[in-house]
């Protein structure tokens, strides 16, 4: 009989160990992992009485409030998600709803709302002082000027869709994220279920689709601003050997089965065979089609990939649509028009500020980020951005002949910038840029796109931007001016 109940007292022992043990673990090691589940209807209705952590934008130094909670009214001391300048800012933050979360609210929500494990020792402690749960902080590299800038440039530009991205060339860090048509966050904000369904239902049935992020979400084709992949190949493969090379660039450039490549003013480019540096600022379209048929399809797709086409893990964190460049087919006119960046050529504004940012940076292209710094509650940093190198496509030597010809494109009277990015224009910053008109529909009978890449100071580079407005025509007339008020406000200069 006592041997008996030896057996049932150990046996309910070692339950109640094992108990202890599981509740124990479920608490310390797995309550941020339930928190998150999208099932657990008691966290959802908790997430709303937690202050959620501030965003701040600190890439000029300060820390500008971009996203923070405040106390709801009549919200039976629920939280709501307020952003100040809400549509300058949407494509960065997103927005946090009752309905979901997009933009860093989503990418960063586990420290927004201090469930992340890391933050574990920081609310055990403010559970046994007796302080509310409150969550992290989430510091960005973005620059207010820069951004403001980009995006009131979008909006005077008359209505088009368009894009704008600016880059840290030596350490990846993005400055500015814009996007026209945009949305405003706080209308998504509101505890009103009835009035958020109203509000999301006009909002995702809006023709020009603004809660798309025309930034890192859309792609158009990047048109002769690909020219510095093909003239990355054309130097580092020993094809062309250095910017006063000379080139074959024919008014007409044969692909066969009756095709030809023409210029855009249907001319020979110079004098038929110019220096490769003199058919980059003119953007001789018969000439880098010509040496896109020389370097093949798979070395254009090399180097493109190098510059980070064709990514499909790119996240800042925010995801970015990848930019594309196919593989070889193996045809003329398939390499012909890759080199001047249409046929099936995509980019992102994103990926045409990575493109410029390589070049500006000696050939080393820095992995890109948004999130600088996490600090806990108590302000200690929890997290911390560190500058890492994604991919070097060029050597340095390659990288100073690009900047050569892409400061011709803006200070050489007869390059296609010069009118709208010289030294004058930009009271006294030089500037290295290319320009793309990039042609677009069924038989071209869309409006073109205009693309502009470029950063400055040409000498000492500080920032890299690259700008789309779809259907805004000439890359120099539309886009360019766009990257000038950016690069001018983000250098002081405006």
């Amino acid at each position: 009989m006592n041997r008996a109940l030896t057996r049932i007292s150990l046996a309910a022992l070692v339950m109640f160990v094992l108990l202890l043990i599981n509740i124990n673990y479920v608490q310390g090691f797995q309550s941020s992992t339930l928190a998150g589940e999208p099932e657990n209807t008691r966290a959802f209705s908790q997430q709303f009485l937690i202050k959620r952590g501030a965003i701040y934008a600190t890439g000029d130094g300060g820390n500008t409030v971009i996203a923070e909670s405040r106390l709801a009214k009549n919200g039976n001391g629920k939280y709501q998600r307020f952003y100040p300048a809400g549509p300058t800012y949407a494509p960065v933050t997103g927005y946090d709803s009752v309905f979901g979360k997009t933009g860093i609210e989503e990418a960063d929500n586990k420290y927004l709302t201090g469930t992340a494990s890391s933050l574990g020792l920081h609310n055990f402690i403010s559970l046994i002082t007796g302080k509310p749960t409150q969550g992290s902080s989430v510091s960005l590299t973005i620059s207010p000027k820069a951004q403001k800038a980009a995006y009131q440039a979008l909006l005077s530009d008359g209505g088009h869709e368009g894009g704008v991205v600016a880059i840290n060339p030596s350490t990846g860090a993005i400055l500015a994220m814009a996007s026209s048509p945009t949305f405003d966050p706080n209308a998504f904000a509101t505890l009103d279920t009835a009035k958020l369904a109203k509000v999301s239902k006009r909002e995702n049935a809006a023709k020009n689709n603004p809660l798309l992020s025309r930034a890192t979400g859309v792609t158009s084709p990047p048109g002769s601003t690909f020219k510095i992949i093909t003239s990355s190949a054309a130097f580092s493969t020993h094809a062309v050997a250095n910017p006063q090379t000379t080139v074959p660039a024919p008014t007409n450039l044969s692909l066969k089965n009756g095709h030809f490549l023409i210029n855009d003013d249907n001319g020979p480019c110079a004098n038929g065979h110019p220096p490769i540096i003199q058919a980059f600022w003119l953007s001789c379209n018969t000439a880098f089609g010509a040496l896109g048929m020389r370097l093949g399809g798979a070395t254009l797709h090399k180097y493109a990939n190098l510059y980070g086409f064709n990514d499909a893990h790119l996240n800042v964190p925010i995801p970015v649509t990848p930019s594309v460049v196919p593989k070889s087919e193996a045809a003329p006119a398939f390499e012909a028009f890759t080199a001047i960046g249409q046929f099936s050529d995509t980019v992102t504004p994103f990926q045409e500020a990575m493109i410029a940012a390589t070049v500006a940076n000696h050939g080393t292209l820095m992995t890109p980020y948004l999130v600088q710094r996490i600090q806990a509650p108590d302000e200690s940093t929890i997290q911390s951005a560190t500058p890492v190198p994604l991919s070097h496509p060029v050597t340095p030597t390659v990288a100073g002949d690009l900047t050569q010809m892409m400061i011709q494109v803006t200070q050489n009277p007869a390059g296609t910038a010069f009118a709208t990015a010289n030294k004058t224009v930009t009271g006294g910053i030089e500037i290295a840029g290319k320009t793309g008109t990039a042609q677009n529909g069924i038989n071209n009978t869309d409006l073109n796109d205009a693309v502009f890449t470029c950063f400055a100071p040409a000498g000492n580079p500080k920032i890299a931007v690259g700008v789309i407005v779809r259907g805004g025509g000439f890359g120099a007339a539309a886009a360019a001016p766009i990257a000038v008020k950016v690069i001018q406000a983000f250098l002081g200069k405006s």
